[in-house]
C-alpha cells in the first residue's frame, strides 16, 4: 500500500517591493514593470501555501507534524519577509529583483535546506487573488 499523501500549511504575510532592473533605464523600467515600478514602492497582502509530500509515519501517522512546518515557516519566512520591504530589508533581494517567482524560489530554498530530503517540497505563492505561482513546476 502507497502511504504517500501531501499535507499543506497556509500562512500570510505582507511586504512591499519595487520591480525594477538597475541595468536599465528608468524608461525601460517603467515600460516593462508598468506600476510595479513605483519608485516609492507598492505592497501585497501575500499568501502562501507550503505543500509537503510524503510517506505517513507509522509510528506518529503525519507525514510531517504541522506544528513543526507552522514553526519552520514563521521562522524562515515570515519572520524575515512580514511587514518589510523587500528590496531594502532583507539579503535576499538586495540584487534579486522581488517578482513573485523570485520570491517563490526564494522561499522554497530556506524551507528545502531545513526539510528531511525524504519530503518532496511545493510553494504556491498568490501576490494578489488573481496572480500566483508554484514552484517547482
Amino acid at each position: 500500500m502507497n502511504n504517500k499523501l501531501t499535507v499543506f500549511r497556509k500562512e500570510h504575510f505582507n511586504a512591499a517591493h519595487r520591480l525594477h532592473n538597475p541595468a536599465w533605464t528608468n524608461e525601460r523600467n517603467k515600460s516593462v514593470f508598468g506600476l510595479c515600478n513605483n519608485e516609492n514602492y507598492h505592497g501585497h497582502n501575500y499568501e502562501l501555501t507550503v505543500q509537503v509530500t510524503g510517506e505517513i509515519d507509522p509510528e506518529t501517522g503525519y507525514v510531517i507534524d504541522l506544528k513543526i512546518l507552522s514553526d519552520l515557516i514563521k521562522a524562515e519566512v515570515l519572520d524575515r519577509f512580514d511587514h518589510k520591504n523587500l528590496n531594502l530589508d532583507t539579503i535576499e533581494f538586495r540584487s534579486l529583483n522581488p517578482t513573485a517567482e523570485n520570491i517563490a524560489v526564494v522561499i522554497y530554498n530556506l524551507l528545502r535546506s531545513k526539510l528531511d530530503l525524504k519530503l518532496d517540497l511545493k510553494i504556491r505563492l498568490n501576490e494578489t487573488e488573481r496572480n500566483f505561482v508554484e514552484y517547482p513546476a
